[in-house]
């Protein structure tokens, strides 16, 4: 596939679709130091406050890498980006938390910091980069129960959890990999969307009545977002809850398919317009 290929099936979704560039964007780690200490340290940084985050900053010019200074070390900030930071805080504080795709870490940090640490926190993922999560974890002084395991059996733990996130596995978007237009095709969001909707019927295994599930991703297609959110929709008993953030209403007309109208209470950042990496959110509310 081509990036011509792909712009046209966004155009078909009704956008006139552009490459955008970005910069990098930090969180401060208010567990570790405040916003206004933080940048009296970096005081040879150009930052830019972010307005529709609560800790992030937009970097305009360092004169040093940001990923190697002694703040970075001392876990006083997480290299995160805008759009990614988003799915934490439409999640929002709960007393038994889980997050089902936890590493590298990035939003498991985001919500121990969230929760000062007050919340019990399970965090799982069966991949590689679990030593990537304690490492964040322990820099970033977050108090959580780390597990190498496969999201598909957290049934396992016998718990069950008034808030989970679901940052579901996915084919991300070309903003943040700049081969990613000849390395992706529709089998492979039809691939991921099986997985998506196999962590998601875990997660609403475990979610307890009244509980809250967030499930979002960095991807831009359809196949894995509004179609796997209608598909949660039609099996289990659960219902969209409005969120207030930037983006677009979820799509309701995908390709020519009607999707269910609830729909339009997810969020989808089209790059172009929120000028962040491409992403969605879902947040289910069990019935």
């Amino acid at each position: 596939m081509d990036k011509e290929y792909f712009f046209a099936r966004y155009e078909e979704l009704g956008e006139t679709p552009e490459e955008v560039i970005i910069n990098p964007v930090i969180r401060v780690n208010t567990l570790k130091i405040s916003e206004k200490n933080l940048i009296a340290r970096l005081k040879k940084v150009k930052l830019r406050k972010i307005d529709f985050l609560e800790h992030g900053y937009e970097i305009l010019d360092a004169p040093f890498s940001l990923g190697a200074s002694i703040e970075y070390l001392l876990g006083y900030y997480y290299l995160h980006e805008a759009a990614s930071q988003l799915a934490v805080s439409v999640l929002g504080k709960g007393e038994k938390i889980l997050d089902m795709a936890a590493s590298p870490g990035g939003k498991t940090t985001q919500i121990g910091m969230l929760m000062e640490n007050k919340s019990v926190l399970i965090a799982c993922d069966k991949g590689r980069r679990i030593e990537k999560l304690r490492n964040n974890l322990e820099r970033m002084g977050v108090q959580a129960l780390v597990y190498k395991k496969d999201a598909r059996y957290v049934k396992d733990f016998g718990i069950e959890f008034d808030k989970i996130l679901l940052d579901a596995p996915c084919s991300r978007n070309f903003v943040v990999d700049d081969k990613w237009f000849t390395q992706r095709n529709v089998a492979d969001f039809q691939e991921n969307a099986q997985i998506q909707k196999e962590l998601l019927e875990a997660g609403f295994g475990v979610l307890k009545k009244g509980g809250e599930l967030v499930y979002s991703t960095s991807s831009l297609e359809p196949e894995e977002n509004e179609m796997v959110v209608d598909w949660a929709l039609e099996h289990f008993a659960v219902e969209l809850v409005a969120i207030d953030c930037i983006g677009d209403s979820g799509l309701t007309d995908v390709f020519g398919k009607q999707l269910h109208k609830e729909i339009k209470k997810c969020r989808r950042l089209w790059p172009w317009k929120t000028k962040t990496q491409g992403f969605f959110i879902a947040k289910f509310r069990k019935c």
